[in-house]
């Protein structure tokens, strides 16, 4: 299977000007293709009985390269693979668009998202060093898979600092497992108070990163709030913003790797819900708390860890009533409030409600398997 691998980037001051200068040419051949497109779409769309055929990829390329590149020699200064895969980039947002799966695509601003990619010879040099098209040599600070085979890179900034990723393949069987307990079944019942409860018992607590830094982020905010855009002090202020963002990111994401990777490896089955989380963002009380755990990318990691690693990830309905079903005789409530912290039945049960939900998965895992 693909693996995605993404490092720092250990830089001097002449590479990065040399990457920002690649960011700039991947920026405007973006915004020139994407401002040409939406002509030819107006043009269509006010005269039907003469329309232009949508350029593609290579079509864009062919007239970046006949048109703008001789009024911008400094496109020269970088890899032509650079706009290249801007343009290709282009026209699969614009497929997305035309497919109804995202909005229409929007102009690229410098200094935020800056990114290209590069395609060519790209090979691994030791250690810590892999060898990129027209920049060179590039050095990391951990080390790199070796691998022969890494036809694309993409190298992108993130407040101050640069990173480089690309794909290549793996198999499971490559992976050294360390000697690990194995528990075959595990049900996850995420939340709000505590990020996971484990149908073991265990409790799982959240990051809440924008939680903690949230007063901070917003007094920086504030406070730079009456500078003159573009002026040194701006662009300070504005950096020294994006690294609080960046770090209340990084504790999120080291969290949530922590226990996916925990679940995957140590279990033979995992059981999780099918959560709404784009409706569940909707209640406005609960939205930050929600986003703060980072529901969507526990998702995400737990589903290509769980191919990885060889578990089975069962996905309960998204109707299906964990949390008002005694884990116990299977009774099912009518009513259950989110006040109500501790799950009662007329058993004699009374547990956990977030406990009681994650054997209720862990028994829907059971049931769906047989």
């Amino acid at each position: 299977m693909l693996l995605g691998f993404k490092t720092e980037l250990k830089l001097n001051n002449q590479q990065r000007t040399n990457l920002a200068k690649h960011c700039g040419v991947a920026r405007h051949a973006w915004n020139w293709g994407l401002g040409l497109t939406k002509q030819i779409l107006d043009w269509n769309k006010a005269n039907p009985t003469e329309k232009i055929k949508f350029p593609t990829a290579i079509d864009l390329h062919k007239w970046l390269v006949a048109l703008v590149k001789p009024e911008c020699p400094w496109y020269y200064e970088c890899s032509k693979s650079t706009p290249q895969m801007a343009l290709r980039a282009l026209r699969v947002a614009w497929k997305d668009f035309f497919e109804k799966k995202k909005g229409v695509p929007k102009f690229q601003k410098k200094g935020r998202q800056d990114s290209f990619t590069l395609e060519g010879s790209i090979k691994i040099k030791g250690v810590k060093k892999i060898q990129v098209p027209v920049i060179g040599v590039l050095k990391t600070y951990e080390k790199l898979p070796q691998e022969d085979e890494i036809k694309t890179c993409t190298i992108s900034r993130e407040a101050d600092r640069w990173f480089i990723s690309f794909r290549f393949d793996q198999s499971p069987e490559d992976l050294k497992l360390e000697e690990t307990w194995f528990f075959p079944t595990v049900g996850v019942d995420l939340g709000i108070l505590n990020l996971a409860t484990l149908s073991t018992g265990e409790i799982i607590e959240g990051a809440k990163s924008y939680k903690k830094f949230k007063d901070k982020l917003s007094r920086m905010q504030w406070l730079n709030r009456h500078k003159v855009i573009g002026s040194a002090n701006w662009n300070s202020a504005q950096m020294q913003i994006a690294k609080l963002h960046k770090k209340i990111a990084n504790i999120r994401k080291d969290t949530l790797h922590k226990l996916t990777t925990l679940l995957a490896k140590n279990h033979g089955v995992v059981a999780i819900e099918d959560l709404n989380v784009s409706g569940m963002m909707a209640n406005h009380k609960l939205a930050a708390s929600i986003a703060d755990m980072g529901f969507f990318e526990f998702r995400r990691q737990l589903t290509y860890k769980c191919e990885f690693y060889g578990t089975k990830l069962v996905i309960a309905d998204r109707w299906f009533p964990s949390s008002k079903t005694c884990s116990n005789c299977g009774t099912l409530k009518k009513e259950l409030s989110l006040k109500e912290r501790t799950f009662n039945c007329e058993c004699g049960l009374s547990v956990n409600r977030d406990l009681n939900a994650a054997i209720n998965l862990k028994n829907y895992s059971s049931i769906t398997a047989s």
